[in-house]
C-alpha cells in the first residue's frame, strides 16, 4: 500500500514488465523496497514477546486500552505523513494540537459556544496555522525544520496565554467533546464496516480491471487483491469480536481508521495525491511537469496542522480536560516516529496513510507492553528509540536498493 516515486529513473528498459501485482511486489522486495513487511513482522514479534512475558497483553481489555491510547497521536501522525511525503518536516504538530485544543475548551466552557462549533473552530484554527507555516515556507524559503521549530515554541506560548491563570480547564463528562473518545459501539458496527470494506474493495478491483481492459492494458490476476481483501476483512471481523468481549469498539479508533482510509484515497486515488509524491520525489522535475509545487506544499502543511488540531481534540476528549502540558511531552516525537516506523520515508516521495496506523500500533504496543512489565519510562524511550533507528536504517537501505535498481 506504500506509494513511491523515486528521484532517480534508470531502470533497465529491456527488463520485462511484471505480469501480475504479485510479481511486481516480488521485484520490489528484491530491489530493497520492503513496503509494510518489516513493520508487520515487527508487530507480530512484539505481540509474541509481550504475550509470553505477560499473558494479559493480548487480552480484550488490554487491546481495548491500547486502541484508546493510540487514536489521538495517530491522527497527528497521519498529518505528519503528508508533510514527510513532500520531503519536509513539521515540528510544531504537537504544539498545534495543544493550542487548538485550548482554544476549543475556552470557547466551549468559558464562552458557552456549542461543542460542535468549538471543535470546527479548533480545526479551522489548526488549518490556519498550517496555511501560515506553508506560506512562510514557500514565499520566504525558510527551512521547514527551523520554521516549525520556531512554531513549536511560539504556539506553546500562545497556548499558555489562552489558558491564562486557569492552567487546566475540565470538560463535562456527558458532553459531545468528551463523547468522541469515550464512546463505545457494539460489535455489529464492526461487522458492517467489514462487509462495507469487502464490497468496496471488490467493486474497486472490478472497476480497475474494466478500465484497464477499455484502454487495452495488460490484465493482472485478481488473486492477490482478493486475498488481501479477505485478510483485511477477516482482521476487521476478529478485531470487532475481540472488542465485543470487553466494552465494545472505541469510537475514537473508528474515527482514526476512517481518517486513515480517507487519507489513503487522497494519496493514492487523486491527482493531488500524485502531485504530493511527485513533489517529494523530485521537486524540480515536478515543477517542469507543470505542477504548482508551492501550492502543493502549502496544502500539505495545512492538512498536517488541521489533523494535528483534530488529534488535540481527541486527546482533550480522552482526558476530559486541557492543561498547559497538552500537546507536549513525547506526543510530537511519537507522531513523527509512528509515520517513519510505519514506512513513510524521511527523504520524501514515498509513504502511505496506513503507515500512521501501523507505526502507532508498534509504538503503542511497546509502551503498553512495558507498562505491563512495570518498566520505567527510561526503558520505554530506549526501546522506542531503537525501533525508530531500525526503521530509518531499513528506509535508508530500501532507498539505496531502489536507486541501485533504478526504481
Amino acid at each position: 500500500m506504500t506509494v513511491s516515486m523515486s528521484r532517480v529513473s534508470a531502470a533497465d528498459p529491456l527488463a520485462p514488465p511484471p505480469s501480475s501485482p504479485f510479481q511486481e511486489r516480488l521485484q520490489r522486495l528484491r530491489s530493497g523496497d520492503f513496503g509494510p513487511v518489516p513493520v508487520i513482522l515487527g508487530l507480530v514479534i512484539i505481540a509474541v514477546v509481550f504475550q509470553l512475558a505477560n499473558d494479559r497483553f493480548l487480552s480484550p481489555q488490554n487491546i481495548f486500552n491500547l486502541s484508546m491510547q493510540i487514536a489521538s497521536t495517530g491522527v497527528i501522525a497521519l498529518g505528519i505523513v503528508f508533510v514527510l511525503v513532500i520531503g519536509e518536516i513539521d515540528l510544531s504538530a504537537g504544539a498545534v494540537s495543544g493550542v487548538t485544543a485550548a482554544a476549543m475548551v475556552v470557547l466551549n466552557i468559558m464562552h458557552g459556544w456549542p461543542p460542535l462549533a468549538a471543535i470546527l473552530i479548533a480545526v479551522a484554527f489548526g488549518a490556519g496555522i498550517g496555511l501560515l507555516h506553508g506560506m512562510i515556507f514557500t514565499r520566504l524559503g525558510v527551512p521547514s525544520f527551523v520554521l516549525t521549530l520556531g512554531g513549536l515554541m511560539a504556539w506553546q506560548g500562545v497556548q499558555l496565554l489562552i489558558l491564562g491563570n486557569q492552567g487546566t480547564i475540565n470538560l463535562p463528562y456527558d458532553g459531545l467533546i468528551a463523547a468522541l473518545a469515550n464512546t463505545t459501539l457494539p460489535a455489529v458496527i464492526g461487522y458492517l464496516v467489514a462487509a462495507g470494506y469487502a464490497l468496496f474493495a471488490v467493486l474497486t478491483q472490478r472497476r480497475r480491471a474494466r478500465l484497464r481492459a477499455e484502454h487495452g492494458l495488460r490484465q493482472y490476476s485478481q488473486t492477490g487483491p482478493h486475498i488481501r481483501t479477505a485478510v483485511i476483512t477477516a482482521l476487521i471481523l476478529v478485531a470487532s469480536y475481540v472488542f465485543s468481549l470487553w466494552q465494545g469498539i472505541p469510537l475514537s479508533l473508528l474515527i482514526f481508521v476512517f481518517l486513515v482510509v480517507i487519507a489513503d484515497l487522497v494519496l493514492r486515488g487523486t491527482t493531488f495525491g500524485r502531485k504530493l509524491f511527485a513533489v517529494g520525489g523530485n521537486a524540480e522535475a515536478a515543477r517542469r511537469a507543470g505542477i504548482n509545487v508551492n501550492a502543493v506544499k502549502v496544502i500539505a502543511f495545512t492538512i498536517c496542522s488541521a489533523l494535528a488540531a483534530f488529534g488535540g481534540v481527541l486527546a482533550a476528549s480522552r482526558l476530559f480536560a486541557v492543561n498547559q502540558a497538552s500537546g507536549g511531552s513525547d506526543i510530537l516525537l511519537n507522531a513523527i516516529a509512528a509515520a517513519v516506523i510505519g514506512g513513510t520515508s524521511l527523504f520524501g516521495g514515498r509513504g502511505s496513510a496506513y503507515s500512521a496506523l501501523l507505526g502507532m500500533l508498534v509504538i503503542g504496543a511497546v509502551s503498553n507492553g512495558m507498562d505491563l512489565l512495570n518498566q520505567t519510562s527510561a526503558v520505554k524511550y530506549v526501546i522506542t528509540g531503537m525501533v525508530l533507528v531500525a526503521a530509518v536504517v531499513i528506509d535508508s537501505l530500501s532507498r539505496r536498493g531502489r536507486v541501485a535498481s533504478g526504481r
